[in-house]
């Protein structure tokens, strides 16, 4: 069974600090780290063949821990695509070339760019703004924030890239994992469960918690 796993990054510094976090390329916190390893712990049994996150640290992180616990014996590869990296990271076994998990970053897949909310506290830009307006900002379908996405933006970026570069490799019947943010994800998942703009407002995904879906005769299905 071919499968597609989407984990949102585990916690991070500016998660446990309450803070607007975007595109700010902060790490994990210790507690991040924690979730990373567990996901991984319970995912250690798929043979994953091909993953995907945004270009943010904190995705990139959880996927290479979630990675580290796996059972298999690959190892998984940041790719670079362009430039002298491309070049200089060129592997010049072929034993080894078929023993690696390409990891490919992607800007499509960061989070939901905040805007000037970036670098603020949650419950001070309530204060200030009233807690009405930032609800608006945070969980309305097509109400951005300042200078900032709001989801629909978010989903216009995220959704294509999903249908031209991740399910032409679950055709092809490899395990993907996706490590990405939870808005993100939040209207990826919106796209595969059909769900309407008033649905996706309601839909809540954790930091470090795997989604699970398989892919069989064209369509995915959660598991």
């Amino acid at each position: 069974m071919t499968k597609l796993v989407l984990i949102r990054h585990g916690e991070s510094v500016w998660n446990k600090k309450n803070v607007f976090t975007g595109w700010v390329d902060v790490p994990l916190s210790s507690n991040g780290i924690s979730e990373a390893i567990k996901a991984g712990e319970d995912l250690s049994a798929i043979p994953f063949d091909i993953v995907f996150t945004s270009v943010q640290v904190r995705a990139i992180e959880t996927a290479m821990i979630v990675l580290a616990q796996n059972l298999g014996d690959k190892t998984p590869v940041v790719m670079h695509d362009e430039g002298k990296m491309k070049d200089w990271t060129t592997i010049y076994s072929d034993t080894m070339v078929r023993n690696i998990i390409p990891v490919y970053s992607d800007w499509h897949l960061n989070e939901r760019y905040y805007g000037e909310l970036q670098g603020k506290n949650k419950a001070e830009t309530a204060k200030q703004y009233g807690d009405e307006q930032v609800h608006q900002w945070r969980r309305s379908y097509d109400v951005p924030p300042p200078k900032g996405e709001c989801l629909k933006d978010t989903a216009e970026r995220t959704i294509p890239f999903f249908r031209e570069h991740i399910i032409p490799q679950l055709e092809s019947g490899k395990n993907v994992l996706i490590s990405a943010h939870g808005n993100s994800l939040r209207s990826i998942v919106m796209y595969i469960n059909n769900l309407t703009r008033e649905q996706v407002l309601q839909l809540e995904i954790p930091t470090g918690k795997p989604l699970l879906f398989e892919f069989k005769e064209g369509k995915l299905e959660a598991l």
